[in-house]
């Protein structure tokens, strides 16, 4: 039984995720935005799942939230599956969020990073980037080569934990819209199976996956020099250093 964390698991994938690795027999956690979204979980929490809650668009919340996950204990695996599409969050949720939960919180065997297609339309450009939420700054696009990047280098830089990066598919939930056309029963399983499978192909770190098979990300995602500019970036609107 494997103990795994997975941001944004009240709704969409993210809960689709928890209920198969809950099913699987794993112990969860599952984090709402507010006390109210976990209502949503409802089904979760009656099955043993916990639950902790922080808004990942305020780094403070977020820095809580990496203390209320590291008080249950060090996690096998941890799903960095919460996003938004559009608005002035995106960097703080797709980016700041993932980031400094990686850093503050006890290092676990496993992370996955929900990325997307759309990083290939990404720029590798740090320029200008309001990564407080003060404004609209970089696109979906962007924070999802970011996320990408930040995947592989901590795949680079921690080679105990194995990190990868996930594409689920364009699917109808609430954030992809009623007329996406990928499978929604598919767009969850990558990221839960990379959370908890022995497959020796799962445990080789640093991957971008789609539909469990590796595939090549943007160039930038493995430039190391572009991981570099990336976490000193991260590390400076933060406050909190990537060890």
């Amino acid at each position: 039984m494997a103990r795994i964390f997975i941001t944004g698991s009240v709704d969409g994938l993210g809960l689709a995720a928890a209920r198969a690795l809950l099913a699987d027999g794993h112990m969860v956690v599952v984090h709402g935005r507010n006390r109210a979204r976990l209502g949503a979980a409802r089904e979760l929490l009656s099955q043993g799942a916990l639950a902790v809650v922080g808004d990942l668009a305020d780094l403070a919340q977020a820095r809580d939230l990496a203390d209320q996950v590291n008080a249950l204990g060090r996690m096998d695996a941890v799903i960095h599956n919460a996003g938004v599409f559009t608005g002035a969050a995106i960097l703080p949720v797709n980016v700041i969020a993932p980031y400094v939960l990686t850093a503050l919180m006890e290092r676990p065997r496993r992370l996955v990073y929900l990325s997307s297609e759309m990083h290939y339309d990404g720029r590798p450009d740090l320029g200008g980037m309001a990564w407080d939420g003060s404004r609209e700054s970089g696109s979906y696009s962007d924070s999802k080569l970011f996320v990408t990047a930040l995947s592989a280098a901590v795949a680079h830089r921690w080679p105990d934990v194995i990190s990868h990066a996930v594409d689920p598919g364009w699917v109808p939930t609430r954030m992809g819209g009623p007329d996406a056309p990928d499978d929604l029963s598919l767009g969850h399983v990558t990221q839960a199976w990379l959370a908890a499978t022995d497959d020796p192909a799962a445990l080789r770190s640093g991957g971008y996956w789609h539909h469990q098979q590796r595939r090549e990300p943007h160039p930038a995602a493995h430039d190391e020099a572009f991981q570099a500019r990336l976490l000193d970036a991260l590390h400076g609107a933060t406050g909190v250093a990537l060890r």
